[in-house]
């Protein structure tokens, strides 16, 4: 029987359109627990590949034979050899190129719409990470906005489309994950944007973004309002773009809204995250479409692999934005949270420029699931 491999953008295809997909993980079980591949219709089976080695006679039984089935490993080796044994023992079976790690830094470009003025808005979904990032495009010109460290892709995609970029934001200091933001300005000669507040570490020069700031793209002239939305970090800001889009950063997602702890300040920052959901997000226009810097589950993807709803609708379910008493708040952003980012001090140095890490580094640095929220 083959063998064939089956890379992390045809598995991200899948999950958005909810295709089956039988997994088979044979990373260790504490790395399966904490963070998998995952999708409506995928079913797993998780077994290391230590308890692999003598054979695979004793799992075949446990394996469909309607679906796909895709071996999974951290890094691609050990799931190669799985499946080469399964191969011989007649089914037919894929690898997944590159591991988990491929996993991770798979972005996916979805078009969310065209902008009044003739531009474009596009999202970024790093579908196994949770991040979120975007780009606005009017007239030949782009702003980029949360960006991964996998900067290349949104280099390319500004190629193919025929844009340059020109600006490039953080809506906050990033503790999950590595921003390519500075990168990306380096090499394009953009200009980088970081609220101040929360840049008062860093070893580089910025463009500051600051509450009123009007940005223009394009001669058509989009024109980006920050918003300031203090929670997540003291400086955290968020965009709106062409009076329709809500760029909300990490204060608040489609099923859940944004810790205060990361930074270790999480007491010090509640009345600040309950100050932006209950009070300025509520001054906005309820019609606006929000578009989050991560998310969480994979039911807040939409039917075309977009993260996006009204703020409308977040204010009728979103729990996090629902709670009337003050000390139920503070308990819920600040009490009983999910464990913190893997390496989140070291992403916030390196974000800071204070570490200069190597790729296999930012990497490890990187690897889990998306741990911003709070629901």
């Amino acid at each position: 029987m083959t063998v064939n491999q089956m890379s992390a953008a045809e598995v991200a295809k899948k999950a958005i359109n909810k295709e089956a997909l039988f997994i088979l993980d044979v990373r260790n079980e504490d790395a399966f627990q904490d963070w998998k591949i995952e999708s409506e219709n995928f079913t797993y089976l998780n077994i290391p590949y230590f308890d692999l080695l003598d054979g695979v006679e004793g799992i075949l039984n446990q394996l469909p034979q309607d679906k796909d089935i895709l071996v999974v490993c951290a890094k691609e080796g050990s799931s190669i050899m799985v499946a080469e044994m399964l191969s011989d023992e007649g089914k037919d079976v894929f690898y997944l190129a590159g591991g988990m790690r491929a996993w991770s830094e798979h972005l996916e470009p979805v078009k969310l719409g065209e902008l009044k003025d003739g531009g474009e808005l596009y999202q970024f979904v790093r579908i196994g990470k949770g991040c979120l990032s975007y780009m606005v495009v009017s007239n030949g010109e782009a702003a980029i906005i949360d960006s991964t460290r996998m900067t290349d892709t949104y280099l390319q995609f500004a190629d193919e489309i025929g844009v340059k970029i020109t600006h490039v934001f953080d809506t906050h200091l990033h503790a999950d994950h590595i921003s390519g933001g500075r990168m990306i300005a380096e090499k394009t000669g953009a200009a980088y944007w970081l609220p101040p507040k929360d840049a008062t570490e860093v070893t580089f020069a910025y463009e500051a973004l600051e509450d009123g700031n009007d940005v223009t793209i394009g001669n058509t002239t989009i024109h980006i309002h920050a918003l300031y939305s203090p929670g997540h970090t003291i400086g955290s800001t968020s965009f709106i773009v062409d009076n329709r889009y809500l760029l909300s950063g990490d204060i608040l997602f489609i099923d859940s809204i944004g810790r205060p702890d990361l930074a270790g300040m999480a007491e010090d920052w509640v009345a600040d995250l309950r100050e932006s959901l209950y009070t300025r997000y509520r001054n906005l226009s309820d019609q606006l479409i929000v578009l989050p810097a991560h998310f969480m589950i994979m039911d807040e993807l939409n039917e075309d692999g977009s993260i996006a709803k009204p703020l409308h609708e977040l204010y009728a379910n979103n729990h996090g934005l629902n709670i009337e008493d003050e000390e139920e708040f503070r308990k819920l952003v600040t009490e009983n949270l999910p464990p913190q980012p893997n390496a989140y001090q070291e992403i916030r140095q390196t974000n800071m420029g204070k570490m200069t890490p190597d790729e296999d580094k930012q990497r490890e640095m990187e690897i889990g699931p998306n741990r911003c929220a709070v629901r």
